[in-house]
């Protein structure tokens, strides 16, 4: 018992003291939901806004029947608003909230945080990919509120952006890229 204790009093002081311990654990950066939870923070907090017109829903050929693409809206009229600001590294973030017309003309509102790794090829220009994580409601899903986390990219010119994402599925539904409009109001 004793050379059990003696040994584990070795490995603590060759690791360091409980104080030296709890030093070097503040000191580590931030965990995820920290950093996660330190962006939206930050972001809610901006006072940049933004302003979203959806441009185009378009379904997969390859995953629909001609029937269904047929009836399909992809016209997805509608409007949305956001905060954004970038980072140190000049990347995107946005919360923000949009309702449009899905395929089946009903209103399908999106509520959520966006994130975009920004890359400047020229003046003026940005390129951007990343992710969307929010809450949907579409009618044919009785408007249950629905999660979802979806890529992103946009192509940027100064204070416009086309944004655009893609709803992965399997036939005969999902599969579609929406894309938008992304105006800064600032």
């Amino acid at each position: 018992m004793r050379s059990i204790a003696f040994c584990l009093g070795a490995g603590l002081l060759a690791l360091g003291s409980p104080a030296a311990l709890a030093a070097d654990y503040t000191a580590a950066e931030p965990g995820f939901w920290q950093r996660s939870r330190d962006n939206v923070e930050a972001t809610w907090r901006s006072d940049r806004y933004e302003l979203y017109v959806p441009a185009v829903t378009w379904h997969n050929r390859a995953f629909y029947d001609r029937a269904k693409i047929d009836s399909f809206n992809e016209r997805p009229w509608g409007l949305g608003f956001g905060r954004y600001r970038y980072d140190a590294d000049g990347d995107w973030h946005a919360l923000y909230a949009m309702a449009f017309l899905d395929s089946h003309k009903d209103v399908e509102p999106f509520v959520g945080y966006a994130y975009q790794k920004t890359w400047r090829p020229l003046d003026g220009w940005r390129l951007g990919a990343g992710f969307t994580a929010g809450v949907t409601a579409r009618s044919d899903y009785s408007y249950i509120p629905l999660p979802a986390v979806l890529p992103l990219v946009s192509v940027e010119y100064r204070r416009l952006a086309l944004q655009a994402t893609y709803i992965p599925g399997g036939h005969n539904n999902g599969n579609v890229l929406f894309a938008w409009l992304r105006w800064q109001l600032d």
